[in-house]
């Protein structure tokens, strides 16, 4: 009985599994991983602890103000030549002082470096923004990239059953020797161990692009066929340089790293100059069972406003030298601009670079696909007429379908590379997506894993 009651959870079980996996999009993997990725979440908590941080610098220009009250209780004996008295009183006070500072150089620099600091955790957040924008691009485009490669795979070992096959009726009825089967069966073991490798190449490959999104079983949208690849715009290197100094925010942060030591530098000189704030206060003090020289009760009521005016005179030599150190921490932050500028331009250079021939190879390999089809085509109606051997075929097979995953695995490169190009150049932004998520298509379900290739008889 058991058994026949589990028989419908089994079943509903198994066709759960059996159920195609959704095709997802890049963007949606992309907004999947935004709030999924531990990196991108760490620089936006950062982000904000960034900039709840700065606006603390503001206080130092705002006034205080305390509240303050207290109580106490006074035993007071007195021992005189006509004998002793015990008296007690109680004294409670409770009062509101306030400050406001009128001249203080260091606060307003502190102030200062606070906006600069929420600056710079804005441009830290768009790099990681931009991180996560090719680290998803990239594990999107290696699947899809091992799913081509093992389809070519697959695709070449049903072309080498075939050519197998053939060999063997050939031999069986003495037109062909028993080399070509023996070439024919080494290349179709050699071609499944490949199946094996890149079935297992896409697995992982899923299983990184899985982690990244949070997701099980993902399943990006294929390339749509024929697409055009879209063309390098604008088409000058220096273009991409120059936007490169003015956008990166590598360089946004060397620049106001720079201000801000700058500032630091203000803030050591403020040392030496004086302070003024102004002061108020009111305090009400009432003493119960009088004091030690009354026994009268009384409230007393104090108002006091006024200025206080401080002027260093000598530190120990502290100012002096704190200013020495910001000097050289401001230099320091000038070469390290100077670097993050140099290091920027050489980034940017060389992903143009890639991306340019990117696009040559593309072009070069649709072509070497042409003439690889073409002399696949020659050599089988060569074996058939008997001018060709069989390694020959194979040797075509190999030399095509190779070409074909490298043709894809170049397109997808270049896909990534105009990303990439957009990321060193600092104009990488999640709108850029949109562009290259059009040239997807949107995929039927997939099965979650494929089925075996079986050896023909």
């Amino acid at each position: 009985m058991k058994t026949y009651r589990l028989l419908p959870l089994t079943l509903a079980i198994g066709a759960a599994l059996a159920l195609p996996v959704r095709a997802q999009s890049l963007l949606e993997l992309y907004d999947a991983a935004r709030g999924h990725d531990a990196a991108y979440q760490a620089a936006k908590s950062q982000y904000e602890a960034n900039r709840y941080k700065a606006d603390q610098a503001k206080a130092a220009l705002l006034p205080t103000v305390n509240f303050t009250a207290g109580a106490s209780s006074t035993q007071l004996r007195t021992e005189a030549s006509g004998g002793t008295s015990d008296r007690s009183f109680d004294n409670q006070n409770v009062g509101v002082n306030a400050t406001q500072p009128l001249y203080r150089a260091a606060n307003f620099a502190s102030y200062q470096q606070g906006t600069r600091q929420a600056d710079l955790a804005e441009a830290q957040l768009l790099t990681a923004e931009q991180d996560l924008i090719v680290r998803v691009s990239q594990a999107y485009f290696d699947v899809l990239a091992s799913q081509d490669s093992l389809a070519f795979v697959q695709a070449q070992k049903t072309a080498v059953a075939e050519q197998l096959a053939s060999a063997r009726r050939n031999f069986e009825v003495g037109t062909a020797t028993i080399t070509d089967t023996r070439e024919a069966q080494a290349r179709f073991d050699l071609v499944t161990a490949q199946e094996i490798a890149a079935d297992n190449d896409l697995r992982v490959k899923k299983l990184a692009l899985n982690q990244l999104v949070g997701k099980a079983d993902t399943a990006p949208h294929p390339l749509a066929p024929a697409t055009a690849l879209p063309a390098l715009l604008p088409d000058d290197l220096n273009i991409w340089v120059q936007q490169s100094q003015d956008q990166h925010p590598a360089i946004r942060q060397a620049r106001l790293a720079v201000e801000v030591a700058t500032l630091e530098s203000e803030k050591a000189m403020a040392g030496h100059k004086p302070t003024l704030d102004l002061t108020a206060s009111h305090n009400v003090n009432r003493n119960v069972g009088g004091t030690a020289f009354s026994a009268t009760d009384t409230r007393t009521h104090n108002t006091t406003v006024g200025v206080q005016f401080v002027l260093p005179l000598f530190a120990g030599f502290a100012t002096q030298n704190r200013l020495r150190e910001t000097l050289a921490l401001e230099d320091k932050a000038r070469a390290d601009l100077d670097a993050a500028q140099r290091n920027v331009a050489q980034a940017t250079r060389a992903s143009y670079f890639g991306v340019v021939s990117g696009l040559g190879q593309v072009k070069a390999l649709e072509a070497a696909e042409t003439s690889s089809q073409s002399a696949l085509d020659a050599n089988k109606l060569g074996y058939q007429v008997g001018v060709r051997i069989n390694i020959d075929v194979l040797n075509s097979q190999s030399q095509l379908f190779d070409t074909k995953a490298k043709l894809a695995k170049a397109r997808y490169d270049m896909l990534l590379g105009g990303l990439k190009l957009r990321q060193a150049s600092g104009t990488l932004k999640s709108e850029d997506l949109q562009s290259v998520n059009a040239l997807l298509a949107p995929a039927p379900a997939v099965p979650v894993s494929p089925a075996p290739a079986t050896q023909p008889k």
